[in-house]
């Protein structure tokens, strides 16, 4: 579980607020997105409930772990054991192939089975391949077997389909939601998109730096049902 309690964040001295008395839930196994435009704190928010960034106040408990309490050490360990990430960009390294990008995932655990997962991802023809060698669709594929192969209690998403077009961003999203179903991990997601945002069990809605609206989406659609 994820239980956030009155989060703030400023930047530049406090002079900029970007999350402004932010207290939310998010249970174990549920998909949760958080809607908003740019600039309204989402991408920020996302940061704080992974342990990539610290709030300025406010409580973060995570699977039982107070993160507010946590040494930037500390919060290393907990991502490395608790998280993984999937971002726009792709952040492949760009000097090893396929597999091994994977394998970084999968090493920070001891995962030796990480090739179930590229096969399951339908990438298993492109094991040797370097990154540059590779479509937008099928890098973002190989980022989403490497952070699955860390075999994460909760993955966080930030606009995974902002680089691809549609019959690719849907492809993208439809293998994600069945490695969760296959796998029960909480899934959080960041986009602009609305439509995506009909694909969750949760909706948060945010602007200016604040939570405007939750929404429990009672039938989610699947990735070819949503508009784009």
């Amino acid at each position: 579980m994820i239980k956030a309690e009155n989060i703030t964040k400023s930047y530049n001295n406090g002079k900029i607020e970007v999350l402004k008395d932010i207290s939310l839930e998010i249970k174990d196994g549920e998909f949760v997105v958080i809607l908003g435009p740019s600039g309204s704190g989402k991408s920020t928010l996302m940061n704080i409930l992974s342990g990539l960034e610290k709030a300025d106040e406010g409580k973060l408990i995570v699977n039982n772990e107070n993160l507010s309490e946590k040494t930037d050490k500390e919060l290393t360990q907990f991502r490395k054991e608790t998280t993984a990430f999937i971002f726009q960009q792709y952040y492949l390294l760009p000097h090893l192939n396929v597999e091994n990008n994977v394998k970084l995932g999968a090493s920070l655990i001891g995962n030796k089975d990480y090739k179930e997962i590229i096969t399951s991802l339908g990438i298993e023809s492109k094991l040797h391949s370097m990154p540059f060698e590779l479509s937008g669709g099928e890098q973002q594929r190989v980022c989403i077997a490497r952070a699955l192969a860390k075999k994460p209690k909760i993955l966080f998403l930030d606009e995974p389909t902002g680089a691809l077009d549609e019959k690719t961003g849907r492809e993208v999203l439809n293998y994600i939601m069945e490695e969760k179903k296959k796998y029960g991990f909480t899934m959080v997601m960041v986009t602009h998109n609305p439509s995506i945002s009909l694909m969750a069990e949760t909706i948060i809605k945010m602007n200016s730096g604040r939570i405007v609206e939750t929404i429990k989406n009672k039938k989610q659609m699947s990735a070819y049902e949503i508009g784009w």
